[in-house]
């Protein structure tokens, strides 16, 4: 191979690494989360990240760089308006919690401030239409400081219960996860 091959060869997919935002898009069963209680088998994630791995997973490793901004956006797998004209019960990230593999338990919350949260945002129910793709997310960014790692984290997701008012709190026990790169 040529000095230029190699050049050419250890660029390939830069581009993309590039990009200044990442998307991880969860689709939720709310309908079995809430009978069970539980995420398990009701949480799919994907991301438009490069090398990741687990897509369609709940155990989504996205490959990020150091100063970039994430988007979590949380749908429900039933989108669609129903026909009696009622919208499916939408779920929210109320919380996104780094967790401390350091010390060995997954659970720990990490000491370690890696993310730099921006904010929540959503659409309000009032502003759904048949045109207009409704969800909720959470977006912030990785410090230009994290160092280069894997970093677990945990979703605390909100649901609303079919016909109640009644919400439901429920945070992933299988934990996906963000590969950080030095830049």
């Amino acid at each position: 191979m040529t000095t230029s091959q190699y050049a050419a060869e250890d660029t390939k997919g830069r581009g993309q690494m590039n990009s200044v935002q990442l998307n991880i898009v969860t689709l939720v069963n709310v309908q079995k989360a809430t009978e069970t209680g539980s995420l398990d088998d009701a949480l799919f994630m994907m991301d438009n990240s490069i090398g990741g791995v687990g897509q369609g997973s709940s155990e989504l490793e996205t490959i990020c760089k150091q100063g970039q901004v994430l988007n979590w956006i949380v749908r429900p797998i039933e989108g669609e308006k129903r026909p009696d004209g009622k919208w499916p019960p939408m779920p929210k990230i109320t919380n996104l919690v780094f967790l401390d593999i350091e010390k060995g338990d997954e659970e720990d919350v990490a000491e370690r401030r890696i993310f730099t949260e921006l904010k929540i945002y959503g659409m309000p129910d009032a502003m759904r239409s048949q045109y207009t793709s409704v969800y909720y997310y959470w977006a912030g960014a990785i410090q230009s400081t994290a160092p280069p790692g894997v970093y677990r984290y945990r979703l605390v997701l909100e649901l609303e219960r079919e016909n109640s008012k009644e919400k439901l709190y429920l945070n992933t026990k299988r934990h996906p996860s963000i590969k950080v790169i030095e830049v």
